[in-house]
């Protein structure tokens, strides 16, 4: 969704006044020129709507972050205690509690980078198309100011049918820049066997990792 927003927001910007004329030259000049503007305000919107949810999702995983961390930091001391009072049962379990949190805190730091970029590039976006607005507008001012009256009145016969089908043959004409364009891949059915064979491989992998962890612990500790 990132590459065609990136695309289509770039096809505004980079449109020039004379081009979209030269492309609906049937049609009132102003009348496309203030359509494409209110396009461009569309577009606006609708990045402001996908800044705001990624402002809200950084907001999120930030908070899930630092609850991660403050339960690592409570689960740290538990486990000195369990081990002190020679309680392995309860370092074990609060271990395992530990190395879920821990595997957690990498994809959250890298979440939070990613949408802290497109929360700069959103803003970015917002930035340029406002001033892509304001330039529109001024080279709309002029082009009134060049254009006869006889002119005007003649582009202005050209149904609004054949404007939008040539503003979109010439992609001069601005959709919306954001839509809600979501999905992930369909995952490919596995054999059970290998399944279940790799996941007790894991749990053994896991078990084996509570015991180091646990080790490690006593001997800091002399037991």
């Amino acid at each position: 969704m990132r590459e065609r927003m990136t695309g289509r927001v770039g096809r505004i910007i980079s449109g020039s006044f004379n081009a979209l004329i030269d492309a609906v030259e049937n049609a009132a000049p102003e009348t496309i020129m203030e359509q494409a503007i209110r396009e461009i305000d569309e577009a606006v919107d609708d990045v402001r709507t996908e800044l705001t949810q990624t402002v809200a999702n950084k907001h999120l995983a930030n908070s899930r972050l630092m609850q991660i961390n403050q339960k690592l930091d409570d689960l740290a001391g538990k486990i000195e205690l369990a081990v002190a009072e020679n309680r392995d049962d309860l370092a074990e379990t609060a271990i395992s509690q530990q190395l879920d949190m821990e595997a957690q805190v990498p994809v959250l730091e890298h979440q939070i980078a990613e949408l802290s970029d497109a929360e700069k590039e959103l803003e970015g976006y917002i930035t340029a198309l406002q001033a892509k607005k304001r330039e529109m507008r001024d080279e709309l001012t002029l082009y009134k100011k060049s254009q006869s009256q006889a002119t005007a009145v003649d582009a202005a016969t050209s149904s609004s049918s054949s404007v939008e089908t040539k503003i979109s043959r010439a992609e001069s004409a601005f959709d919306r820049v954001m839509g809600n364009a979501t999905g992930m891949g369909s995952t490919t059915p596995i054999d059970r066997k290998s399944s279940a064979q790799m996941s007790e491989l894991e749990d053994m992998a896991r078990h084996n990792r509570v015991k180091e962890r646990l080790a490690a612990l006593k001997k800091k500790q002399g037991l």
